[in-house]
C-alpha cells in the first residue's frame, strides 16, 4: 500500500525522466526534530499539574467546610440577617472590638439586654473624634459624662434634666419614700410643701434654725389636726410691713408665769399682754391688778 509521500516521490521522479532539457535538484535528506517535553521535564510537569488539583480540592473543602460552620446563607450568616432596614441579629452575640451603629434596638417582642462582665460603656463623638458624651454602666456605679443629662416621658416631657447650673424635676409631684425624708444642705425653693394624705408633715433642723421667708407672705394650713412649732430657744414670728394675725375661737398660752401678790408697786420682772380693740397687742407691766388700760397711748 503506497502513501501520499510515496506517490509525490514517484510523480517527481518520473517528471525529472520524461522532461528533456531540465535540470531538477534532488531533495536532500532533512533532519527530523521532535517537538514536546519528554523525560524529567514532562515527569515534574505532572507532578505539578497533581499538586494543584490536590490544592484545588482541599481549598473547596475548606471552604465548603467554613459556608457550613458560620452558616452562611443568601440572607446572611449565622443569626446575622441582611433586611431592607438594616442588619438584624438573633440570639446571644458577643462583640470582641467597638462597634458603630447609628441606632441600635430590640424586637418588638423582647427587650434589648446589654451584658459585659466589667462595665458597659457608649460613647458620642464628634466629628473630629473627640467624646462628647459618654455613658458608663458599672458593678457599683453609673457615670454619665456631658454637658446636659435629661430624662424625657413617653411623650417627649422632659422628667429629669442636669446641667453645671441646676437640676429640673419636670414631673407633677416629687415624693421622697426614704425613711430619713429629704436632706438639703442648701436653701430650698419651692412653691408648696405638702405631706402624703392621713401622714403628717414635718420640717426639722436638728442642730440649726429653721427660717422661712416669702416676700408675700407664708401660708401654714392643715385640714385636719394640729399645727405645733417646737424650738429649744425662742420663736420669732416677725412681719416687717404688716399686721400678725391669730384667728383663732380661743387663743391660749398655758405656760405663761403667773406672779403672786405682794406689795404695791412691786413687778417681780413680769408683764402683762393687753389688747387693743383693734386687735393690737401690746405688753404692761404686771401688778396686783390688771394694768391694761382701754385708752392707752400705744393703741392711738
Amino acid at each position: 500500500m503506497r502513501t501520499s509521500e510515496d506517490t509525490e516521490q514517484m510523480v517527481r521522479e518520473q517528471y525529472t525522466t520524461t522532461t528533456p532539457g531540465t535540470s531538477l535538484e534532488r531533495p536532500k535528506n532533512e533532519y527530523v526534530y521532535k517537538i514536546g517535553i519528554y523525560g524529567w521535564r514532562k515527569r515534574c510537569l505532572y507532578l505539578f499539574v497533581l499538586l494543584l488539583l490536590i490544592i484545588l480540592v482541599v481549598n473547596f473543602s475548606l471552604t465548603i467546610w467554613i459556608l457550613k460552620v458560620m452558616w452562611f446563607s443568601p440572607t446572611g450568616m449565622g443569626h446575622l440577617r441582611v433586611t431592607k432596614e438594616g442588619l438584624r441579629l438573633e440570639g446571644e452575640s458577643e462583640f470582641l472590638f467597638p462597634l458603630y451603629a447609628k441606632e441600635i434596638h430590640s424586637r418588638v417582642d423582647s427587650s434589648l439586654l446589654l451584658q459585659s462582665t466589667h462595665n458597659v460603656t457608649v460613647n458620642a463623638r464628634n466629628s473630629n473624634g473627640e467624646v462628647t458624651g459618654r455613658l458608663n454602666v458599672g458593678p457599683k456605679m453609673v457615670e454619665f459624662h456631658g454637658q446636659q443629662f435629661q430624662i424625657n416621658s413617653k411623650d417627649g416631657k422632659p422628667l429629669f434634666t442636669v446641667d453645671e447650673n441646676e437640676v429640673v424635676i419636670g414631673t407633677d409631684k416629687l415624693r421622697v419614700t426614704g425613711p430619713e425624708g429629704a436632706l438639703f444642705e442648701h436653701s430650698v425653693e419651692t412653691p408648696l410643701v405638702k405631706a402624703e394624705a392621713f401622714k403628717q408633715l414635718r420640717l426639722e433642723s436638728p442642730t440649726r434654725s429653721l427660717s422661712m421667708d416669702a416676700p408675700r407672705g407664708i401660708n401654714i394650713k392643715a385640714q385636719a389636726g394640729n399645727i405645733e412649732a417646737l424650738s429649744q430657744m425662742d420663736i420669732k414670728l416677725h412681719s416687717s410691713d404688716g399686721v400678725l394675725l391669730l384667728d383663732a375661737e380661743t387663743v391660749r398660752l398655758p405656760k405663761l408665769p403667773e406672779g403672786t401678790r405682794g406689795g404695791s408697786g412691786i413687778s417681780q420682772g413680769l408683764y402683762e399682754i393687753c389688747v387693743c380693740p383693734d386687735g393690737k397687742l401690746y405688753l404692761s407691766v404686771a401688778g396686783v391688778g390688771s394694768t391694761c388700760q382701754e385708752y392707752s397711748r400705744v393703741c392711738q
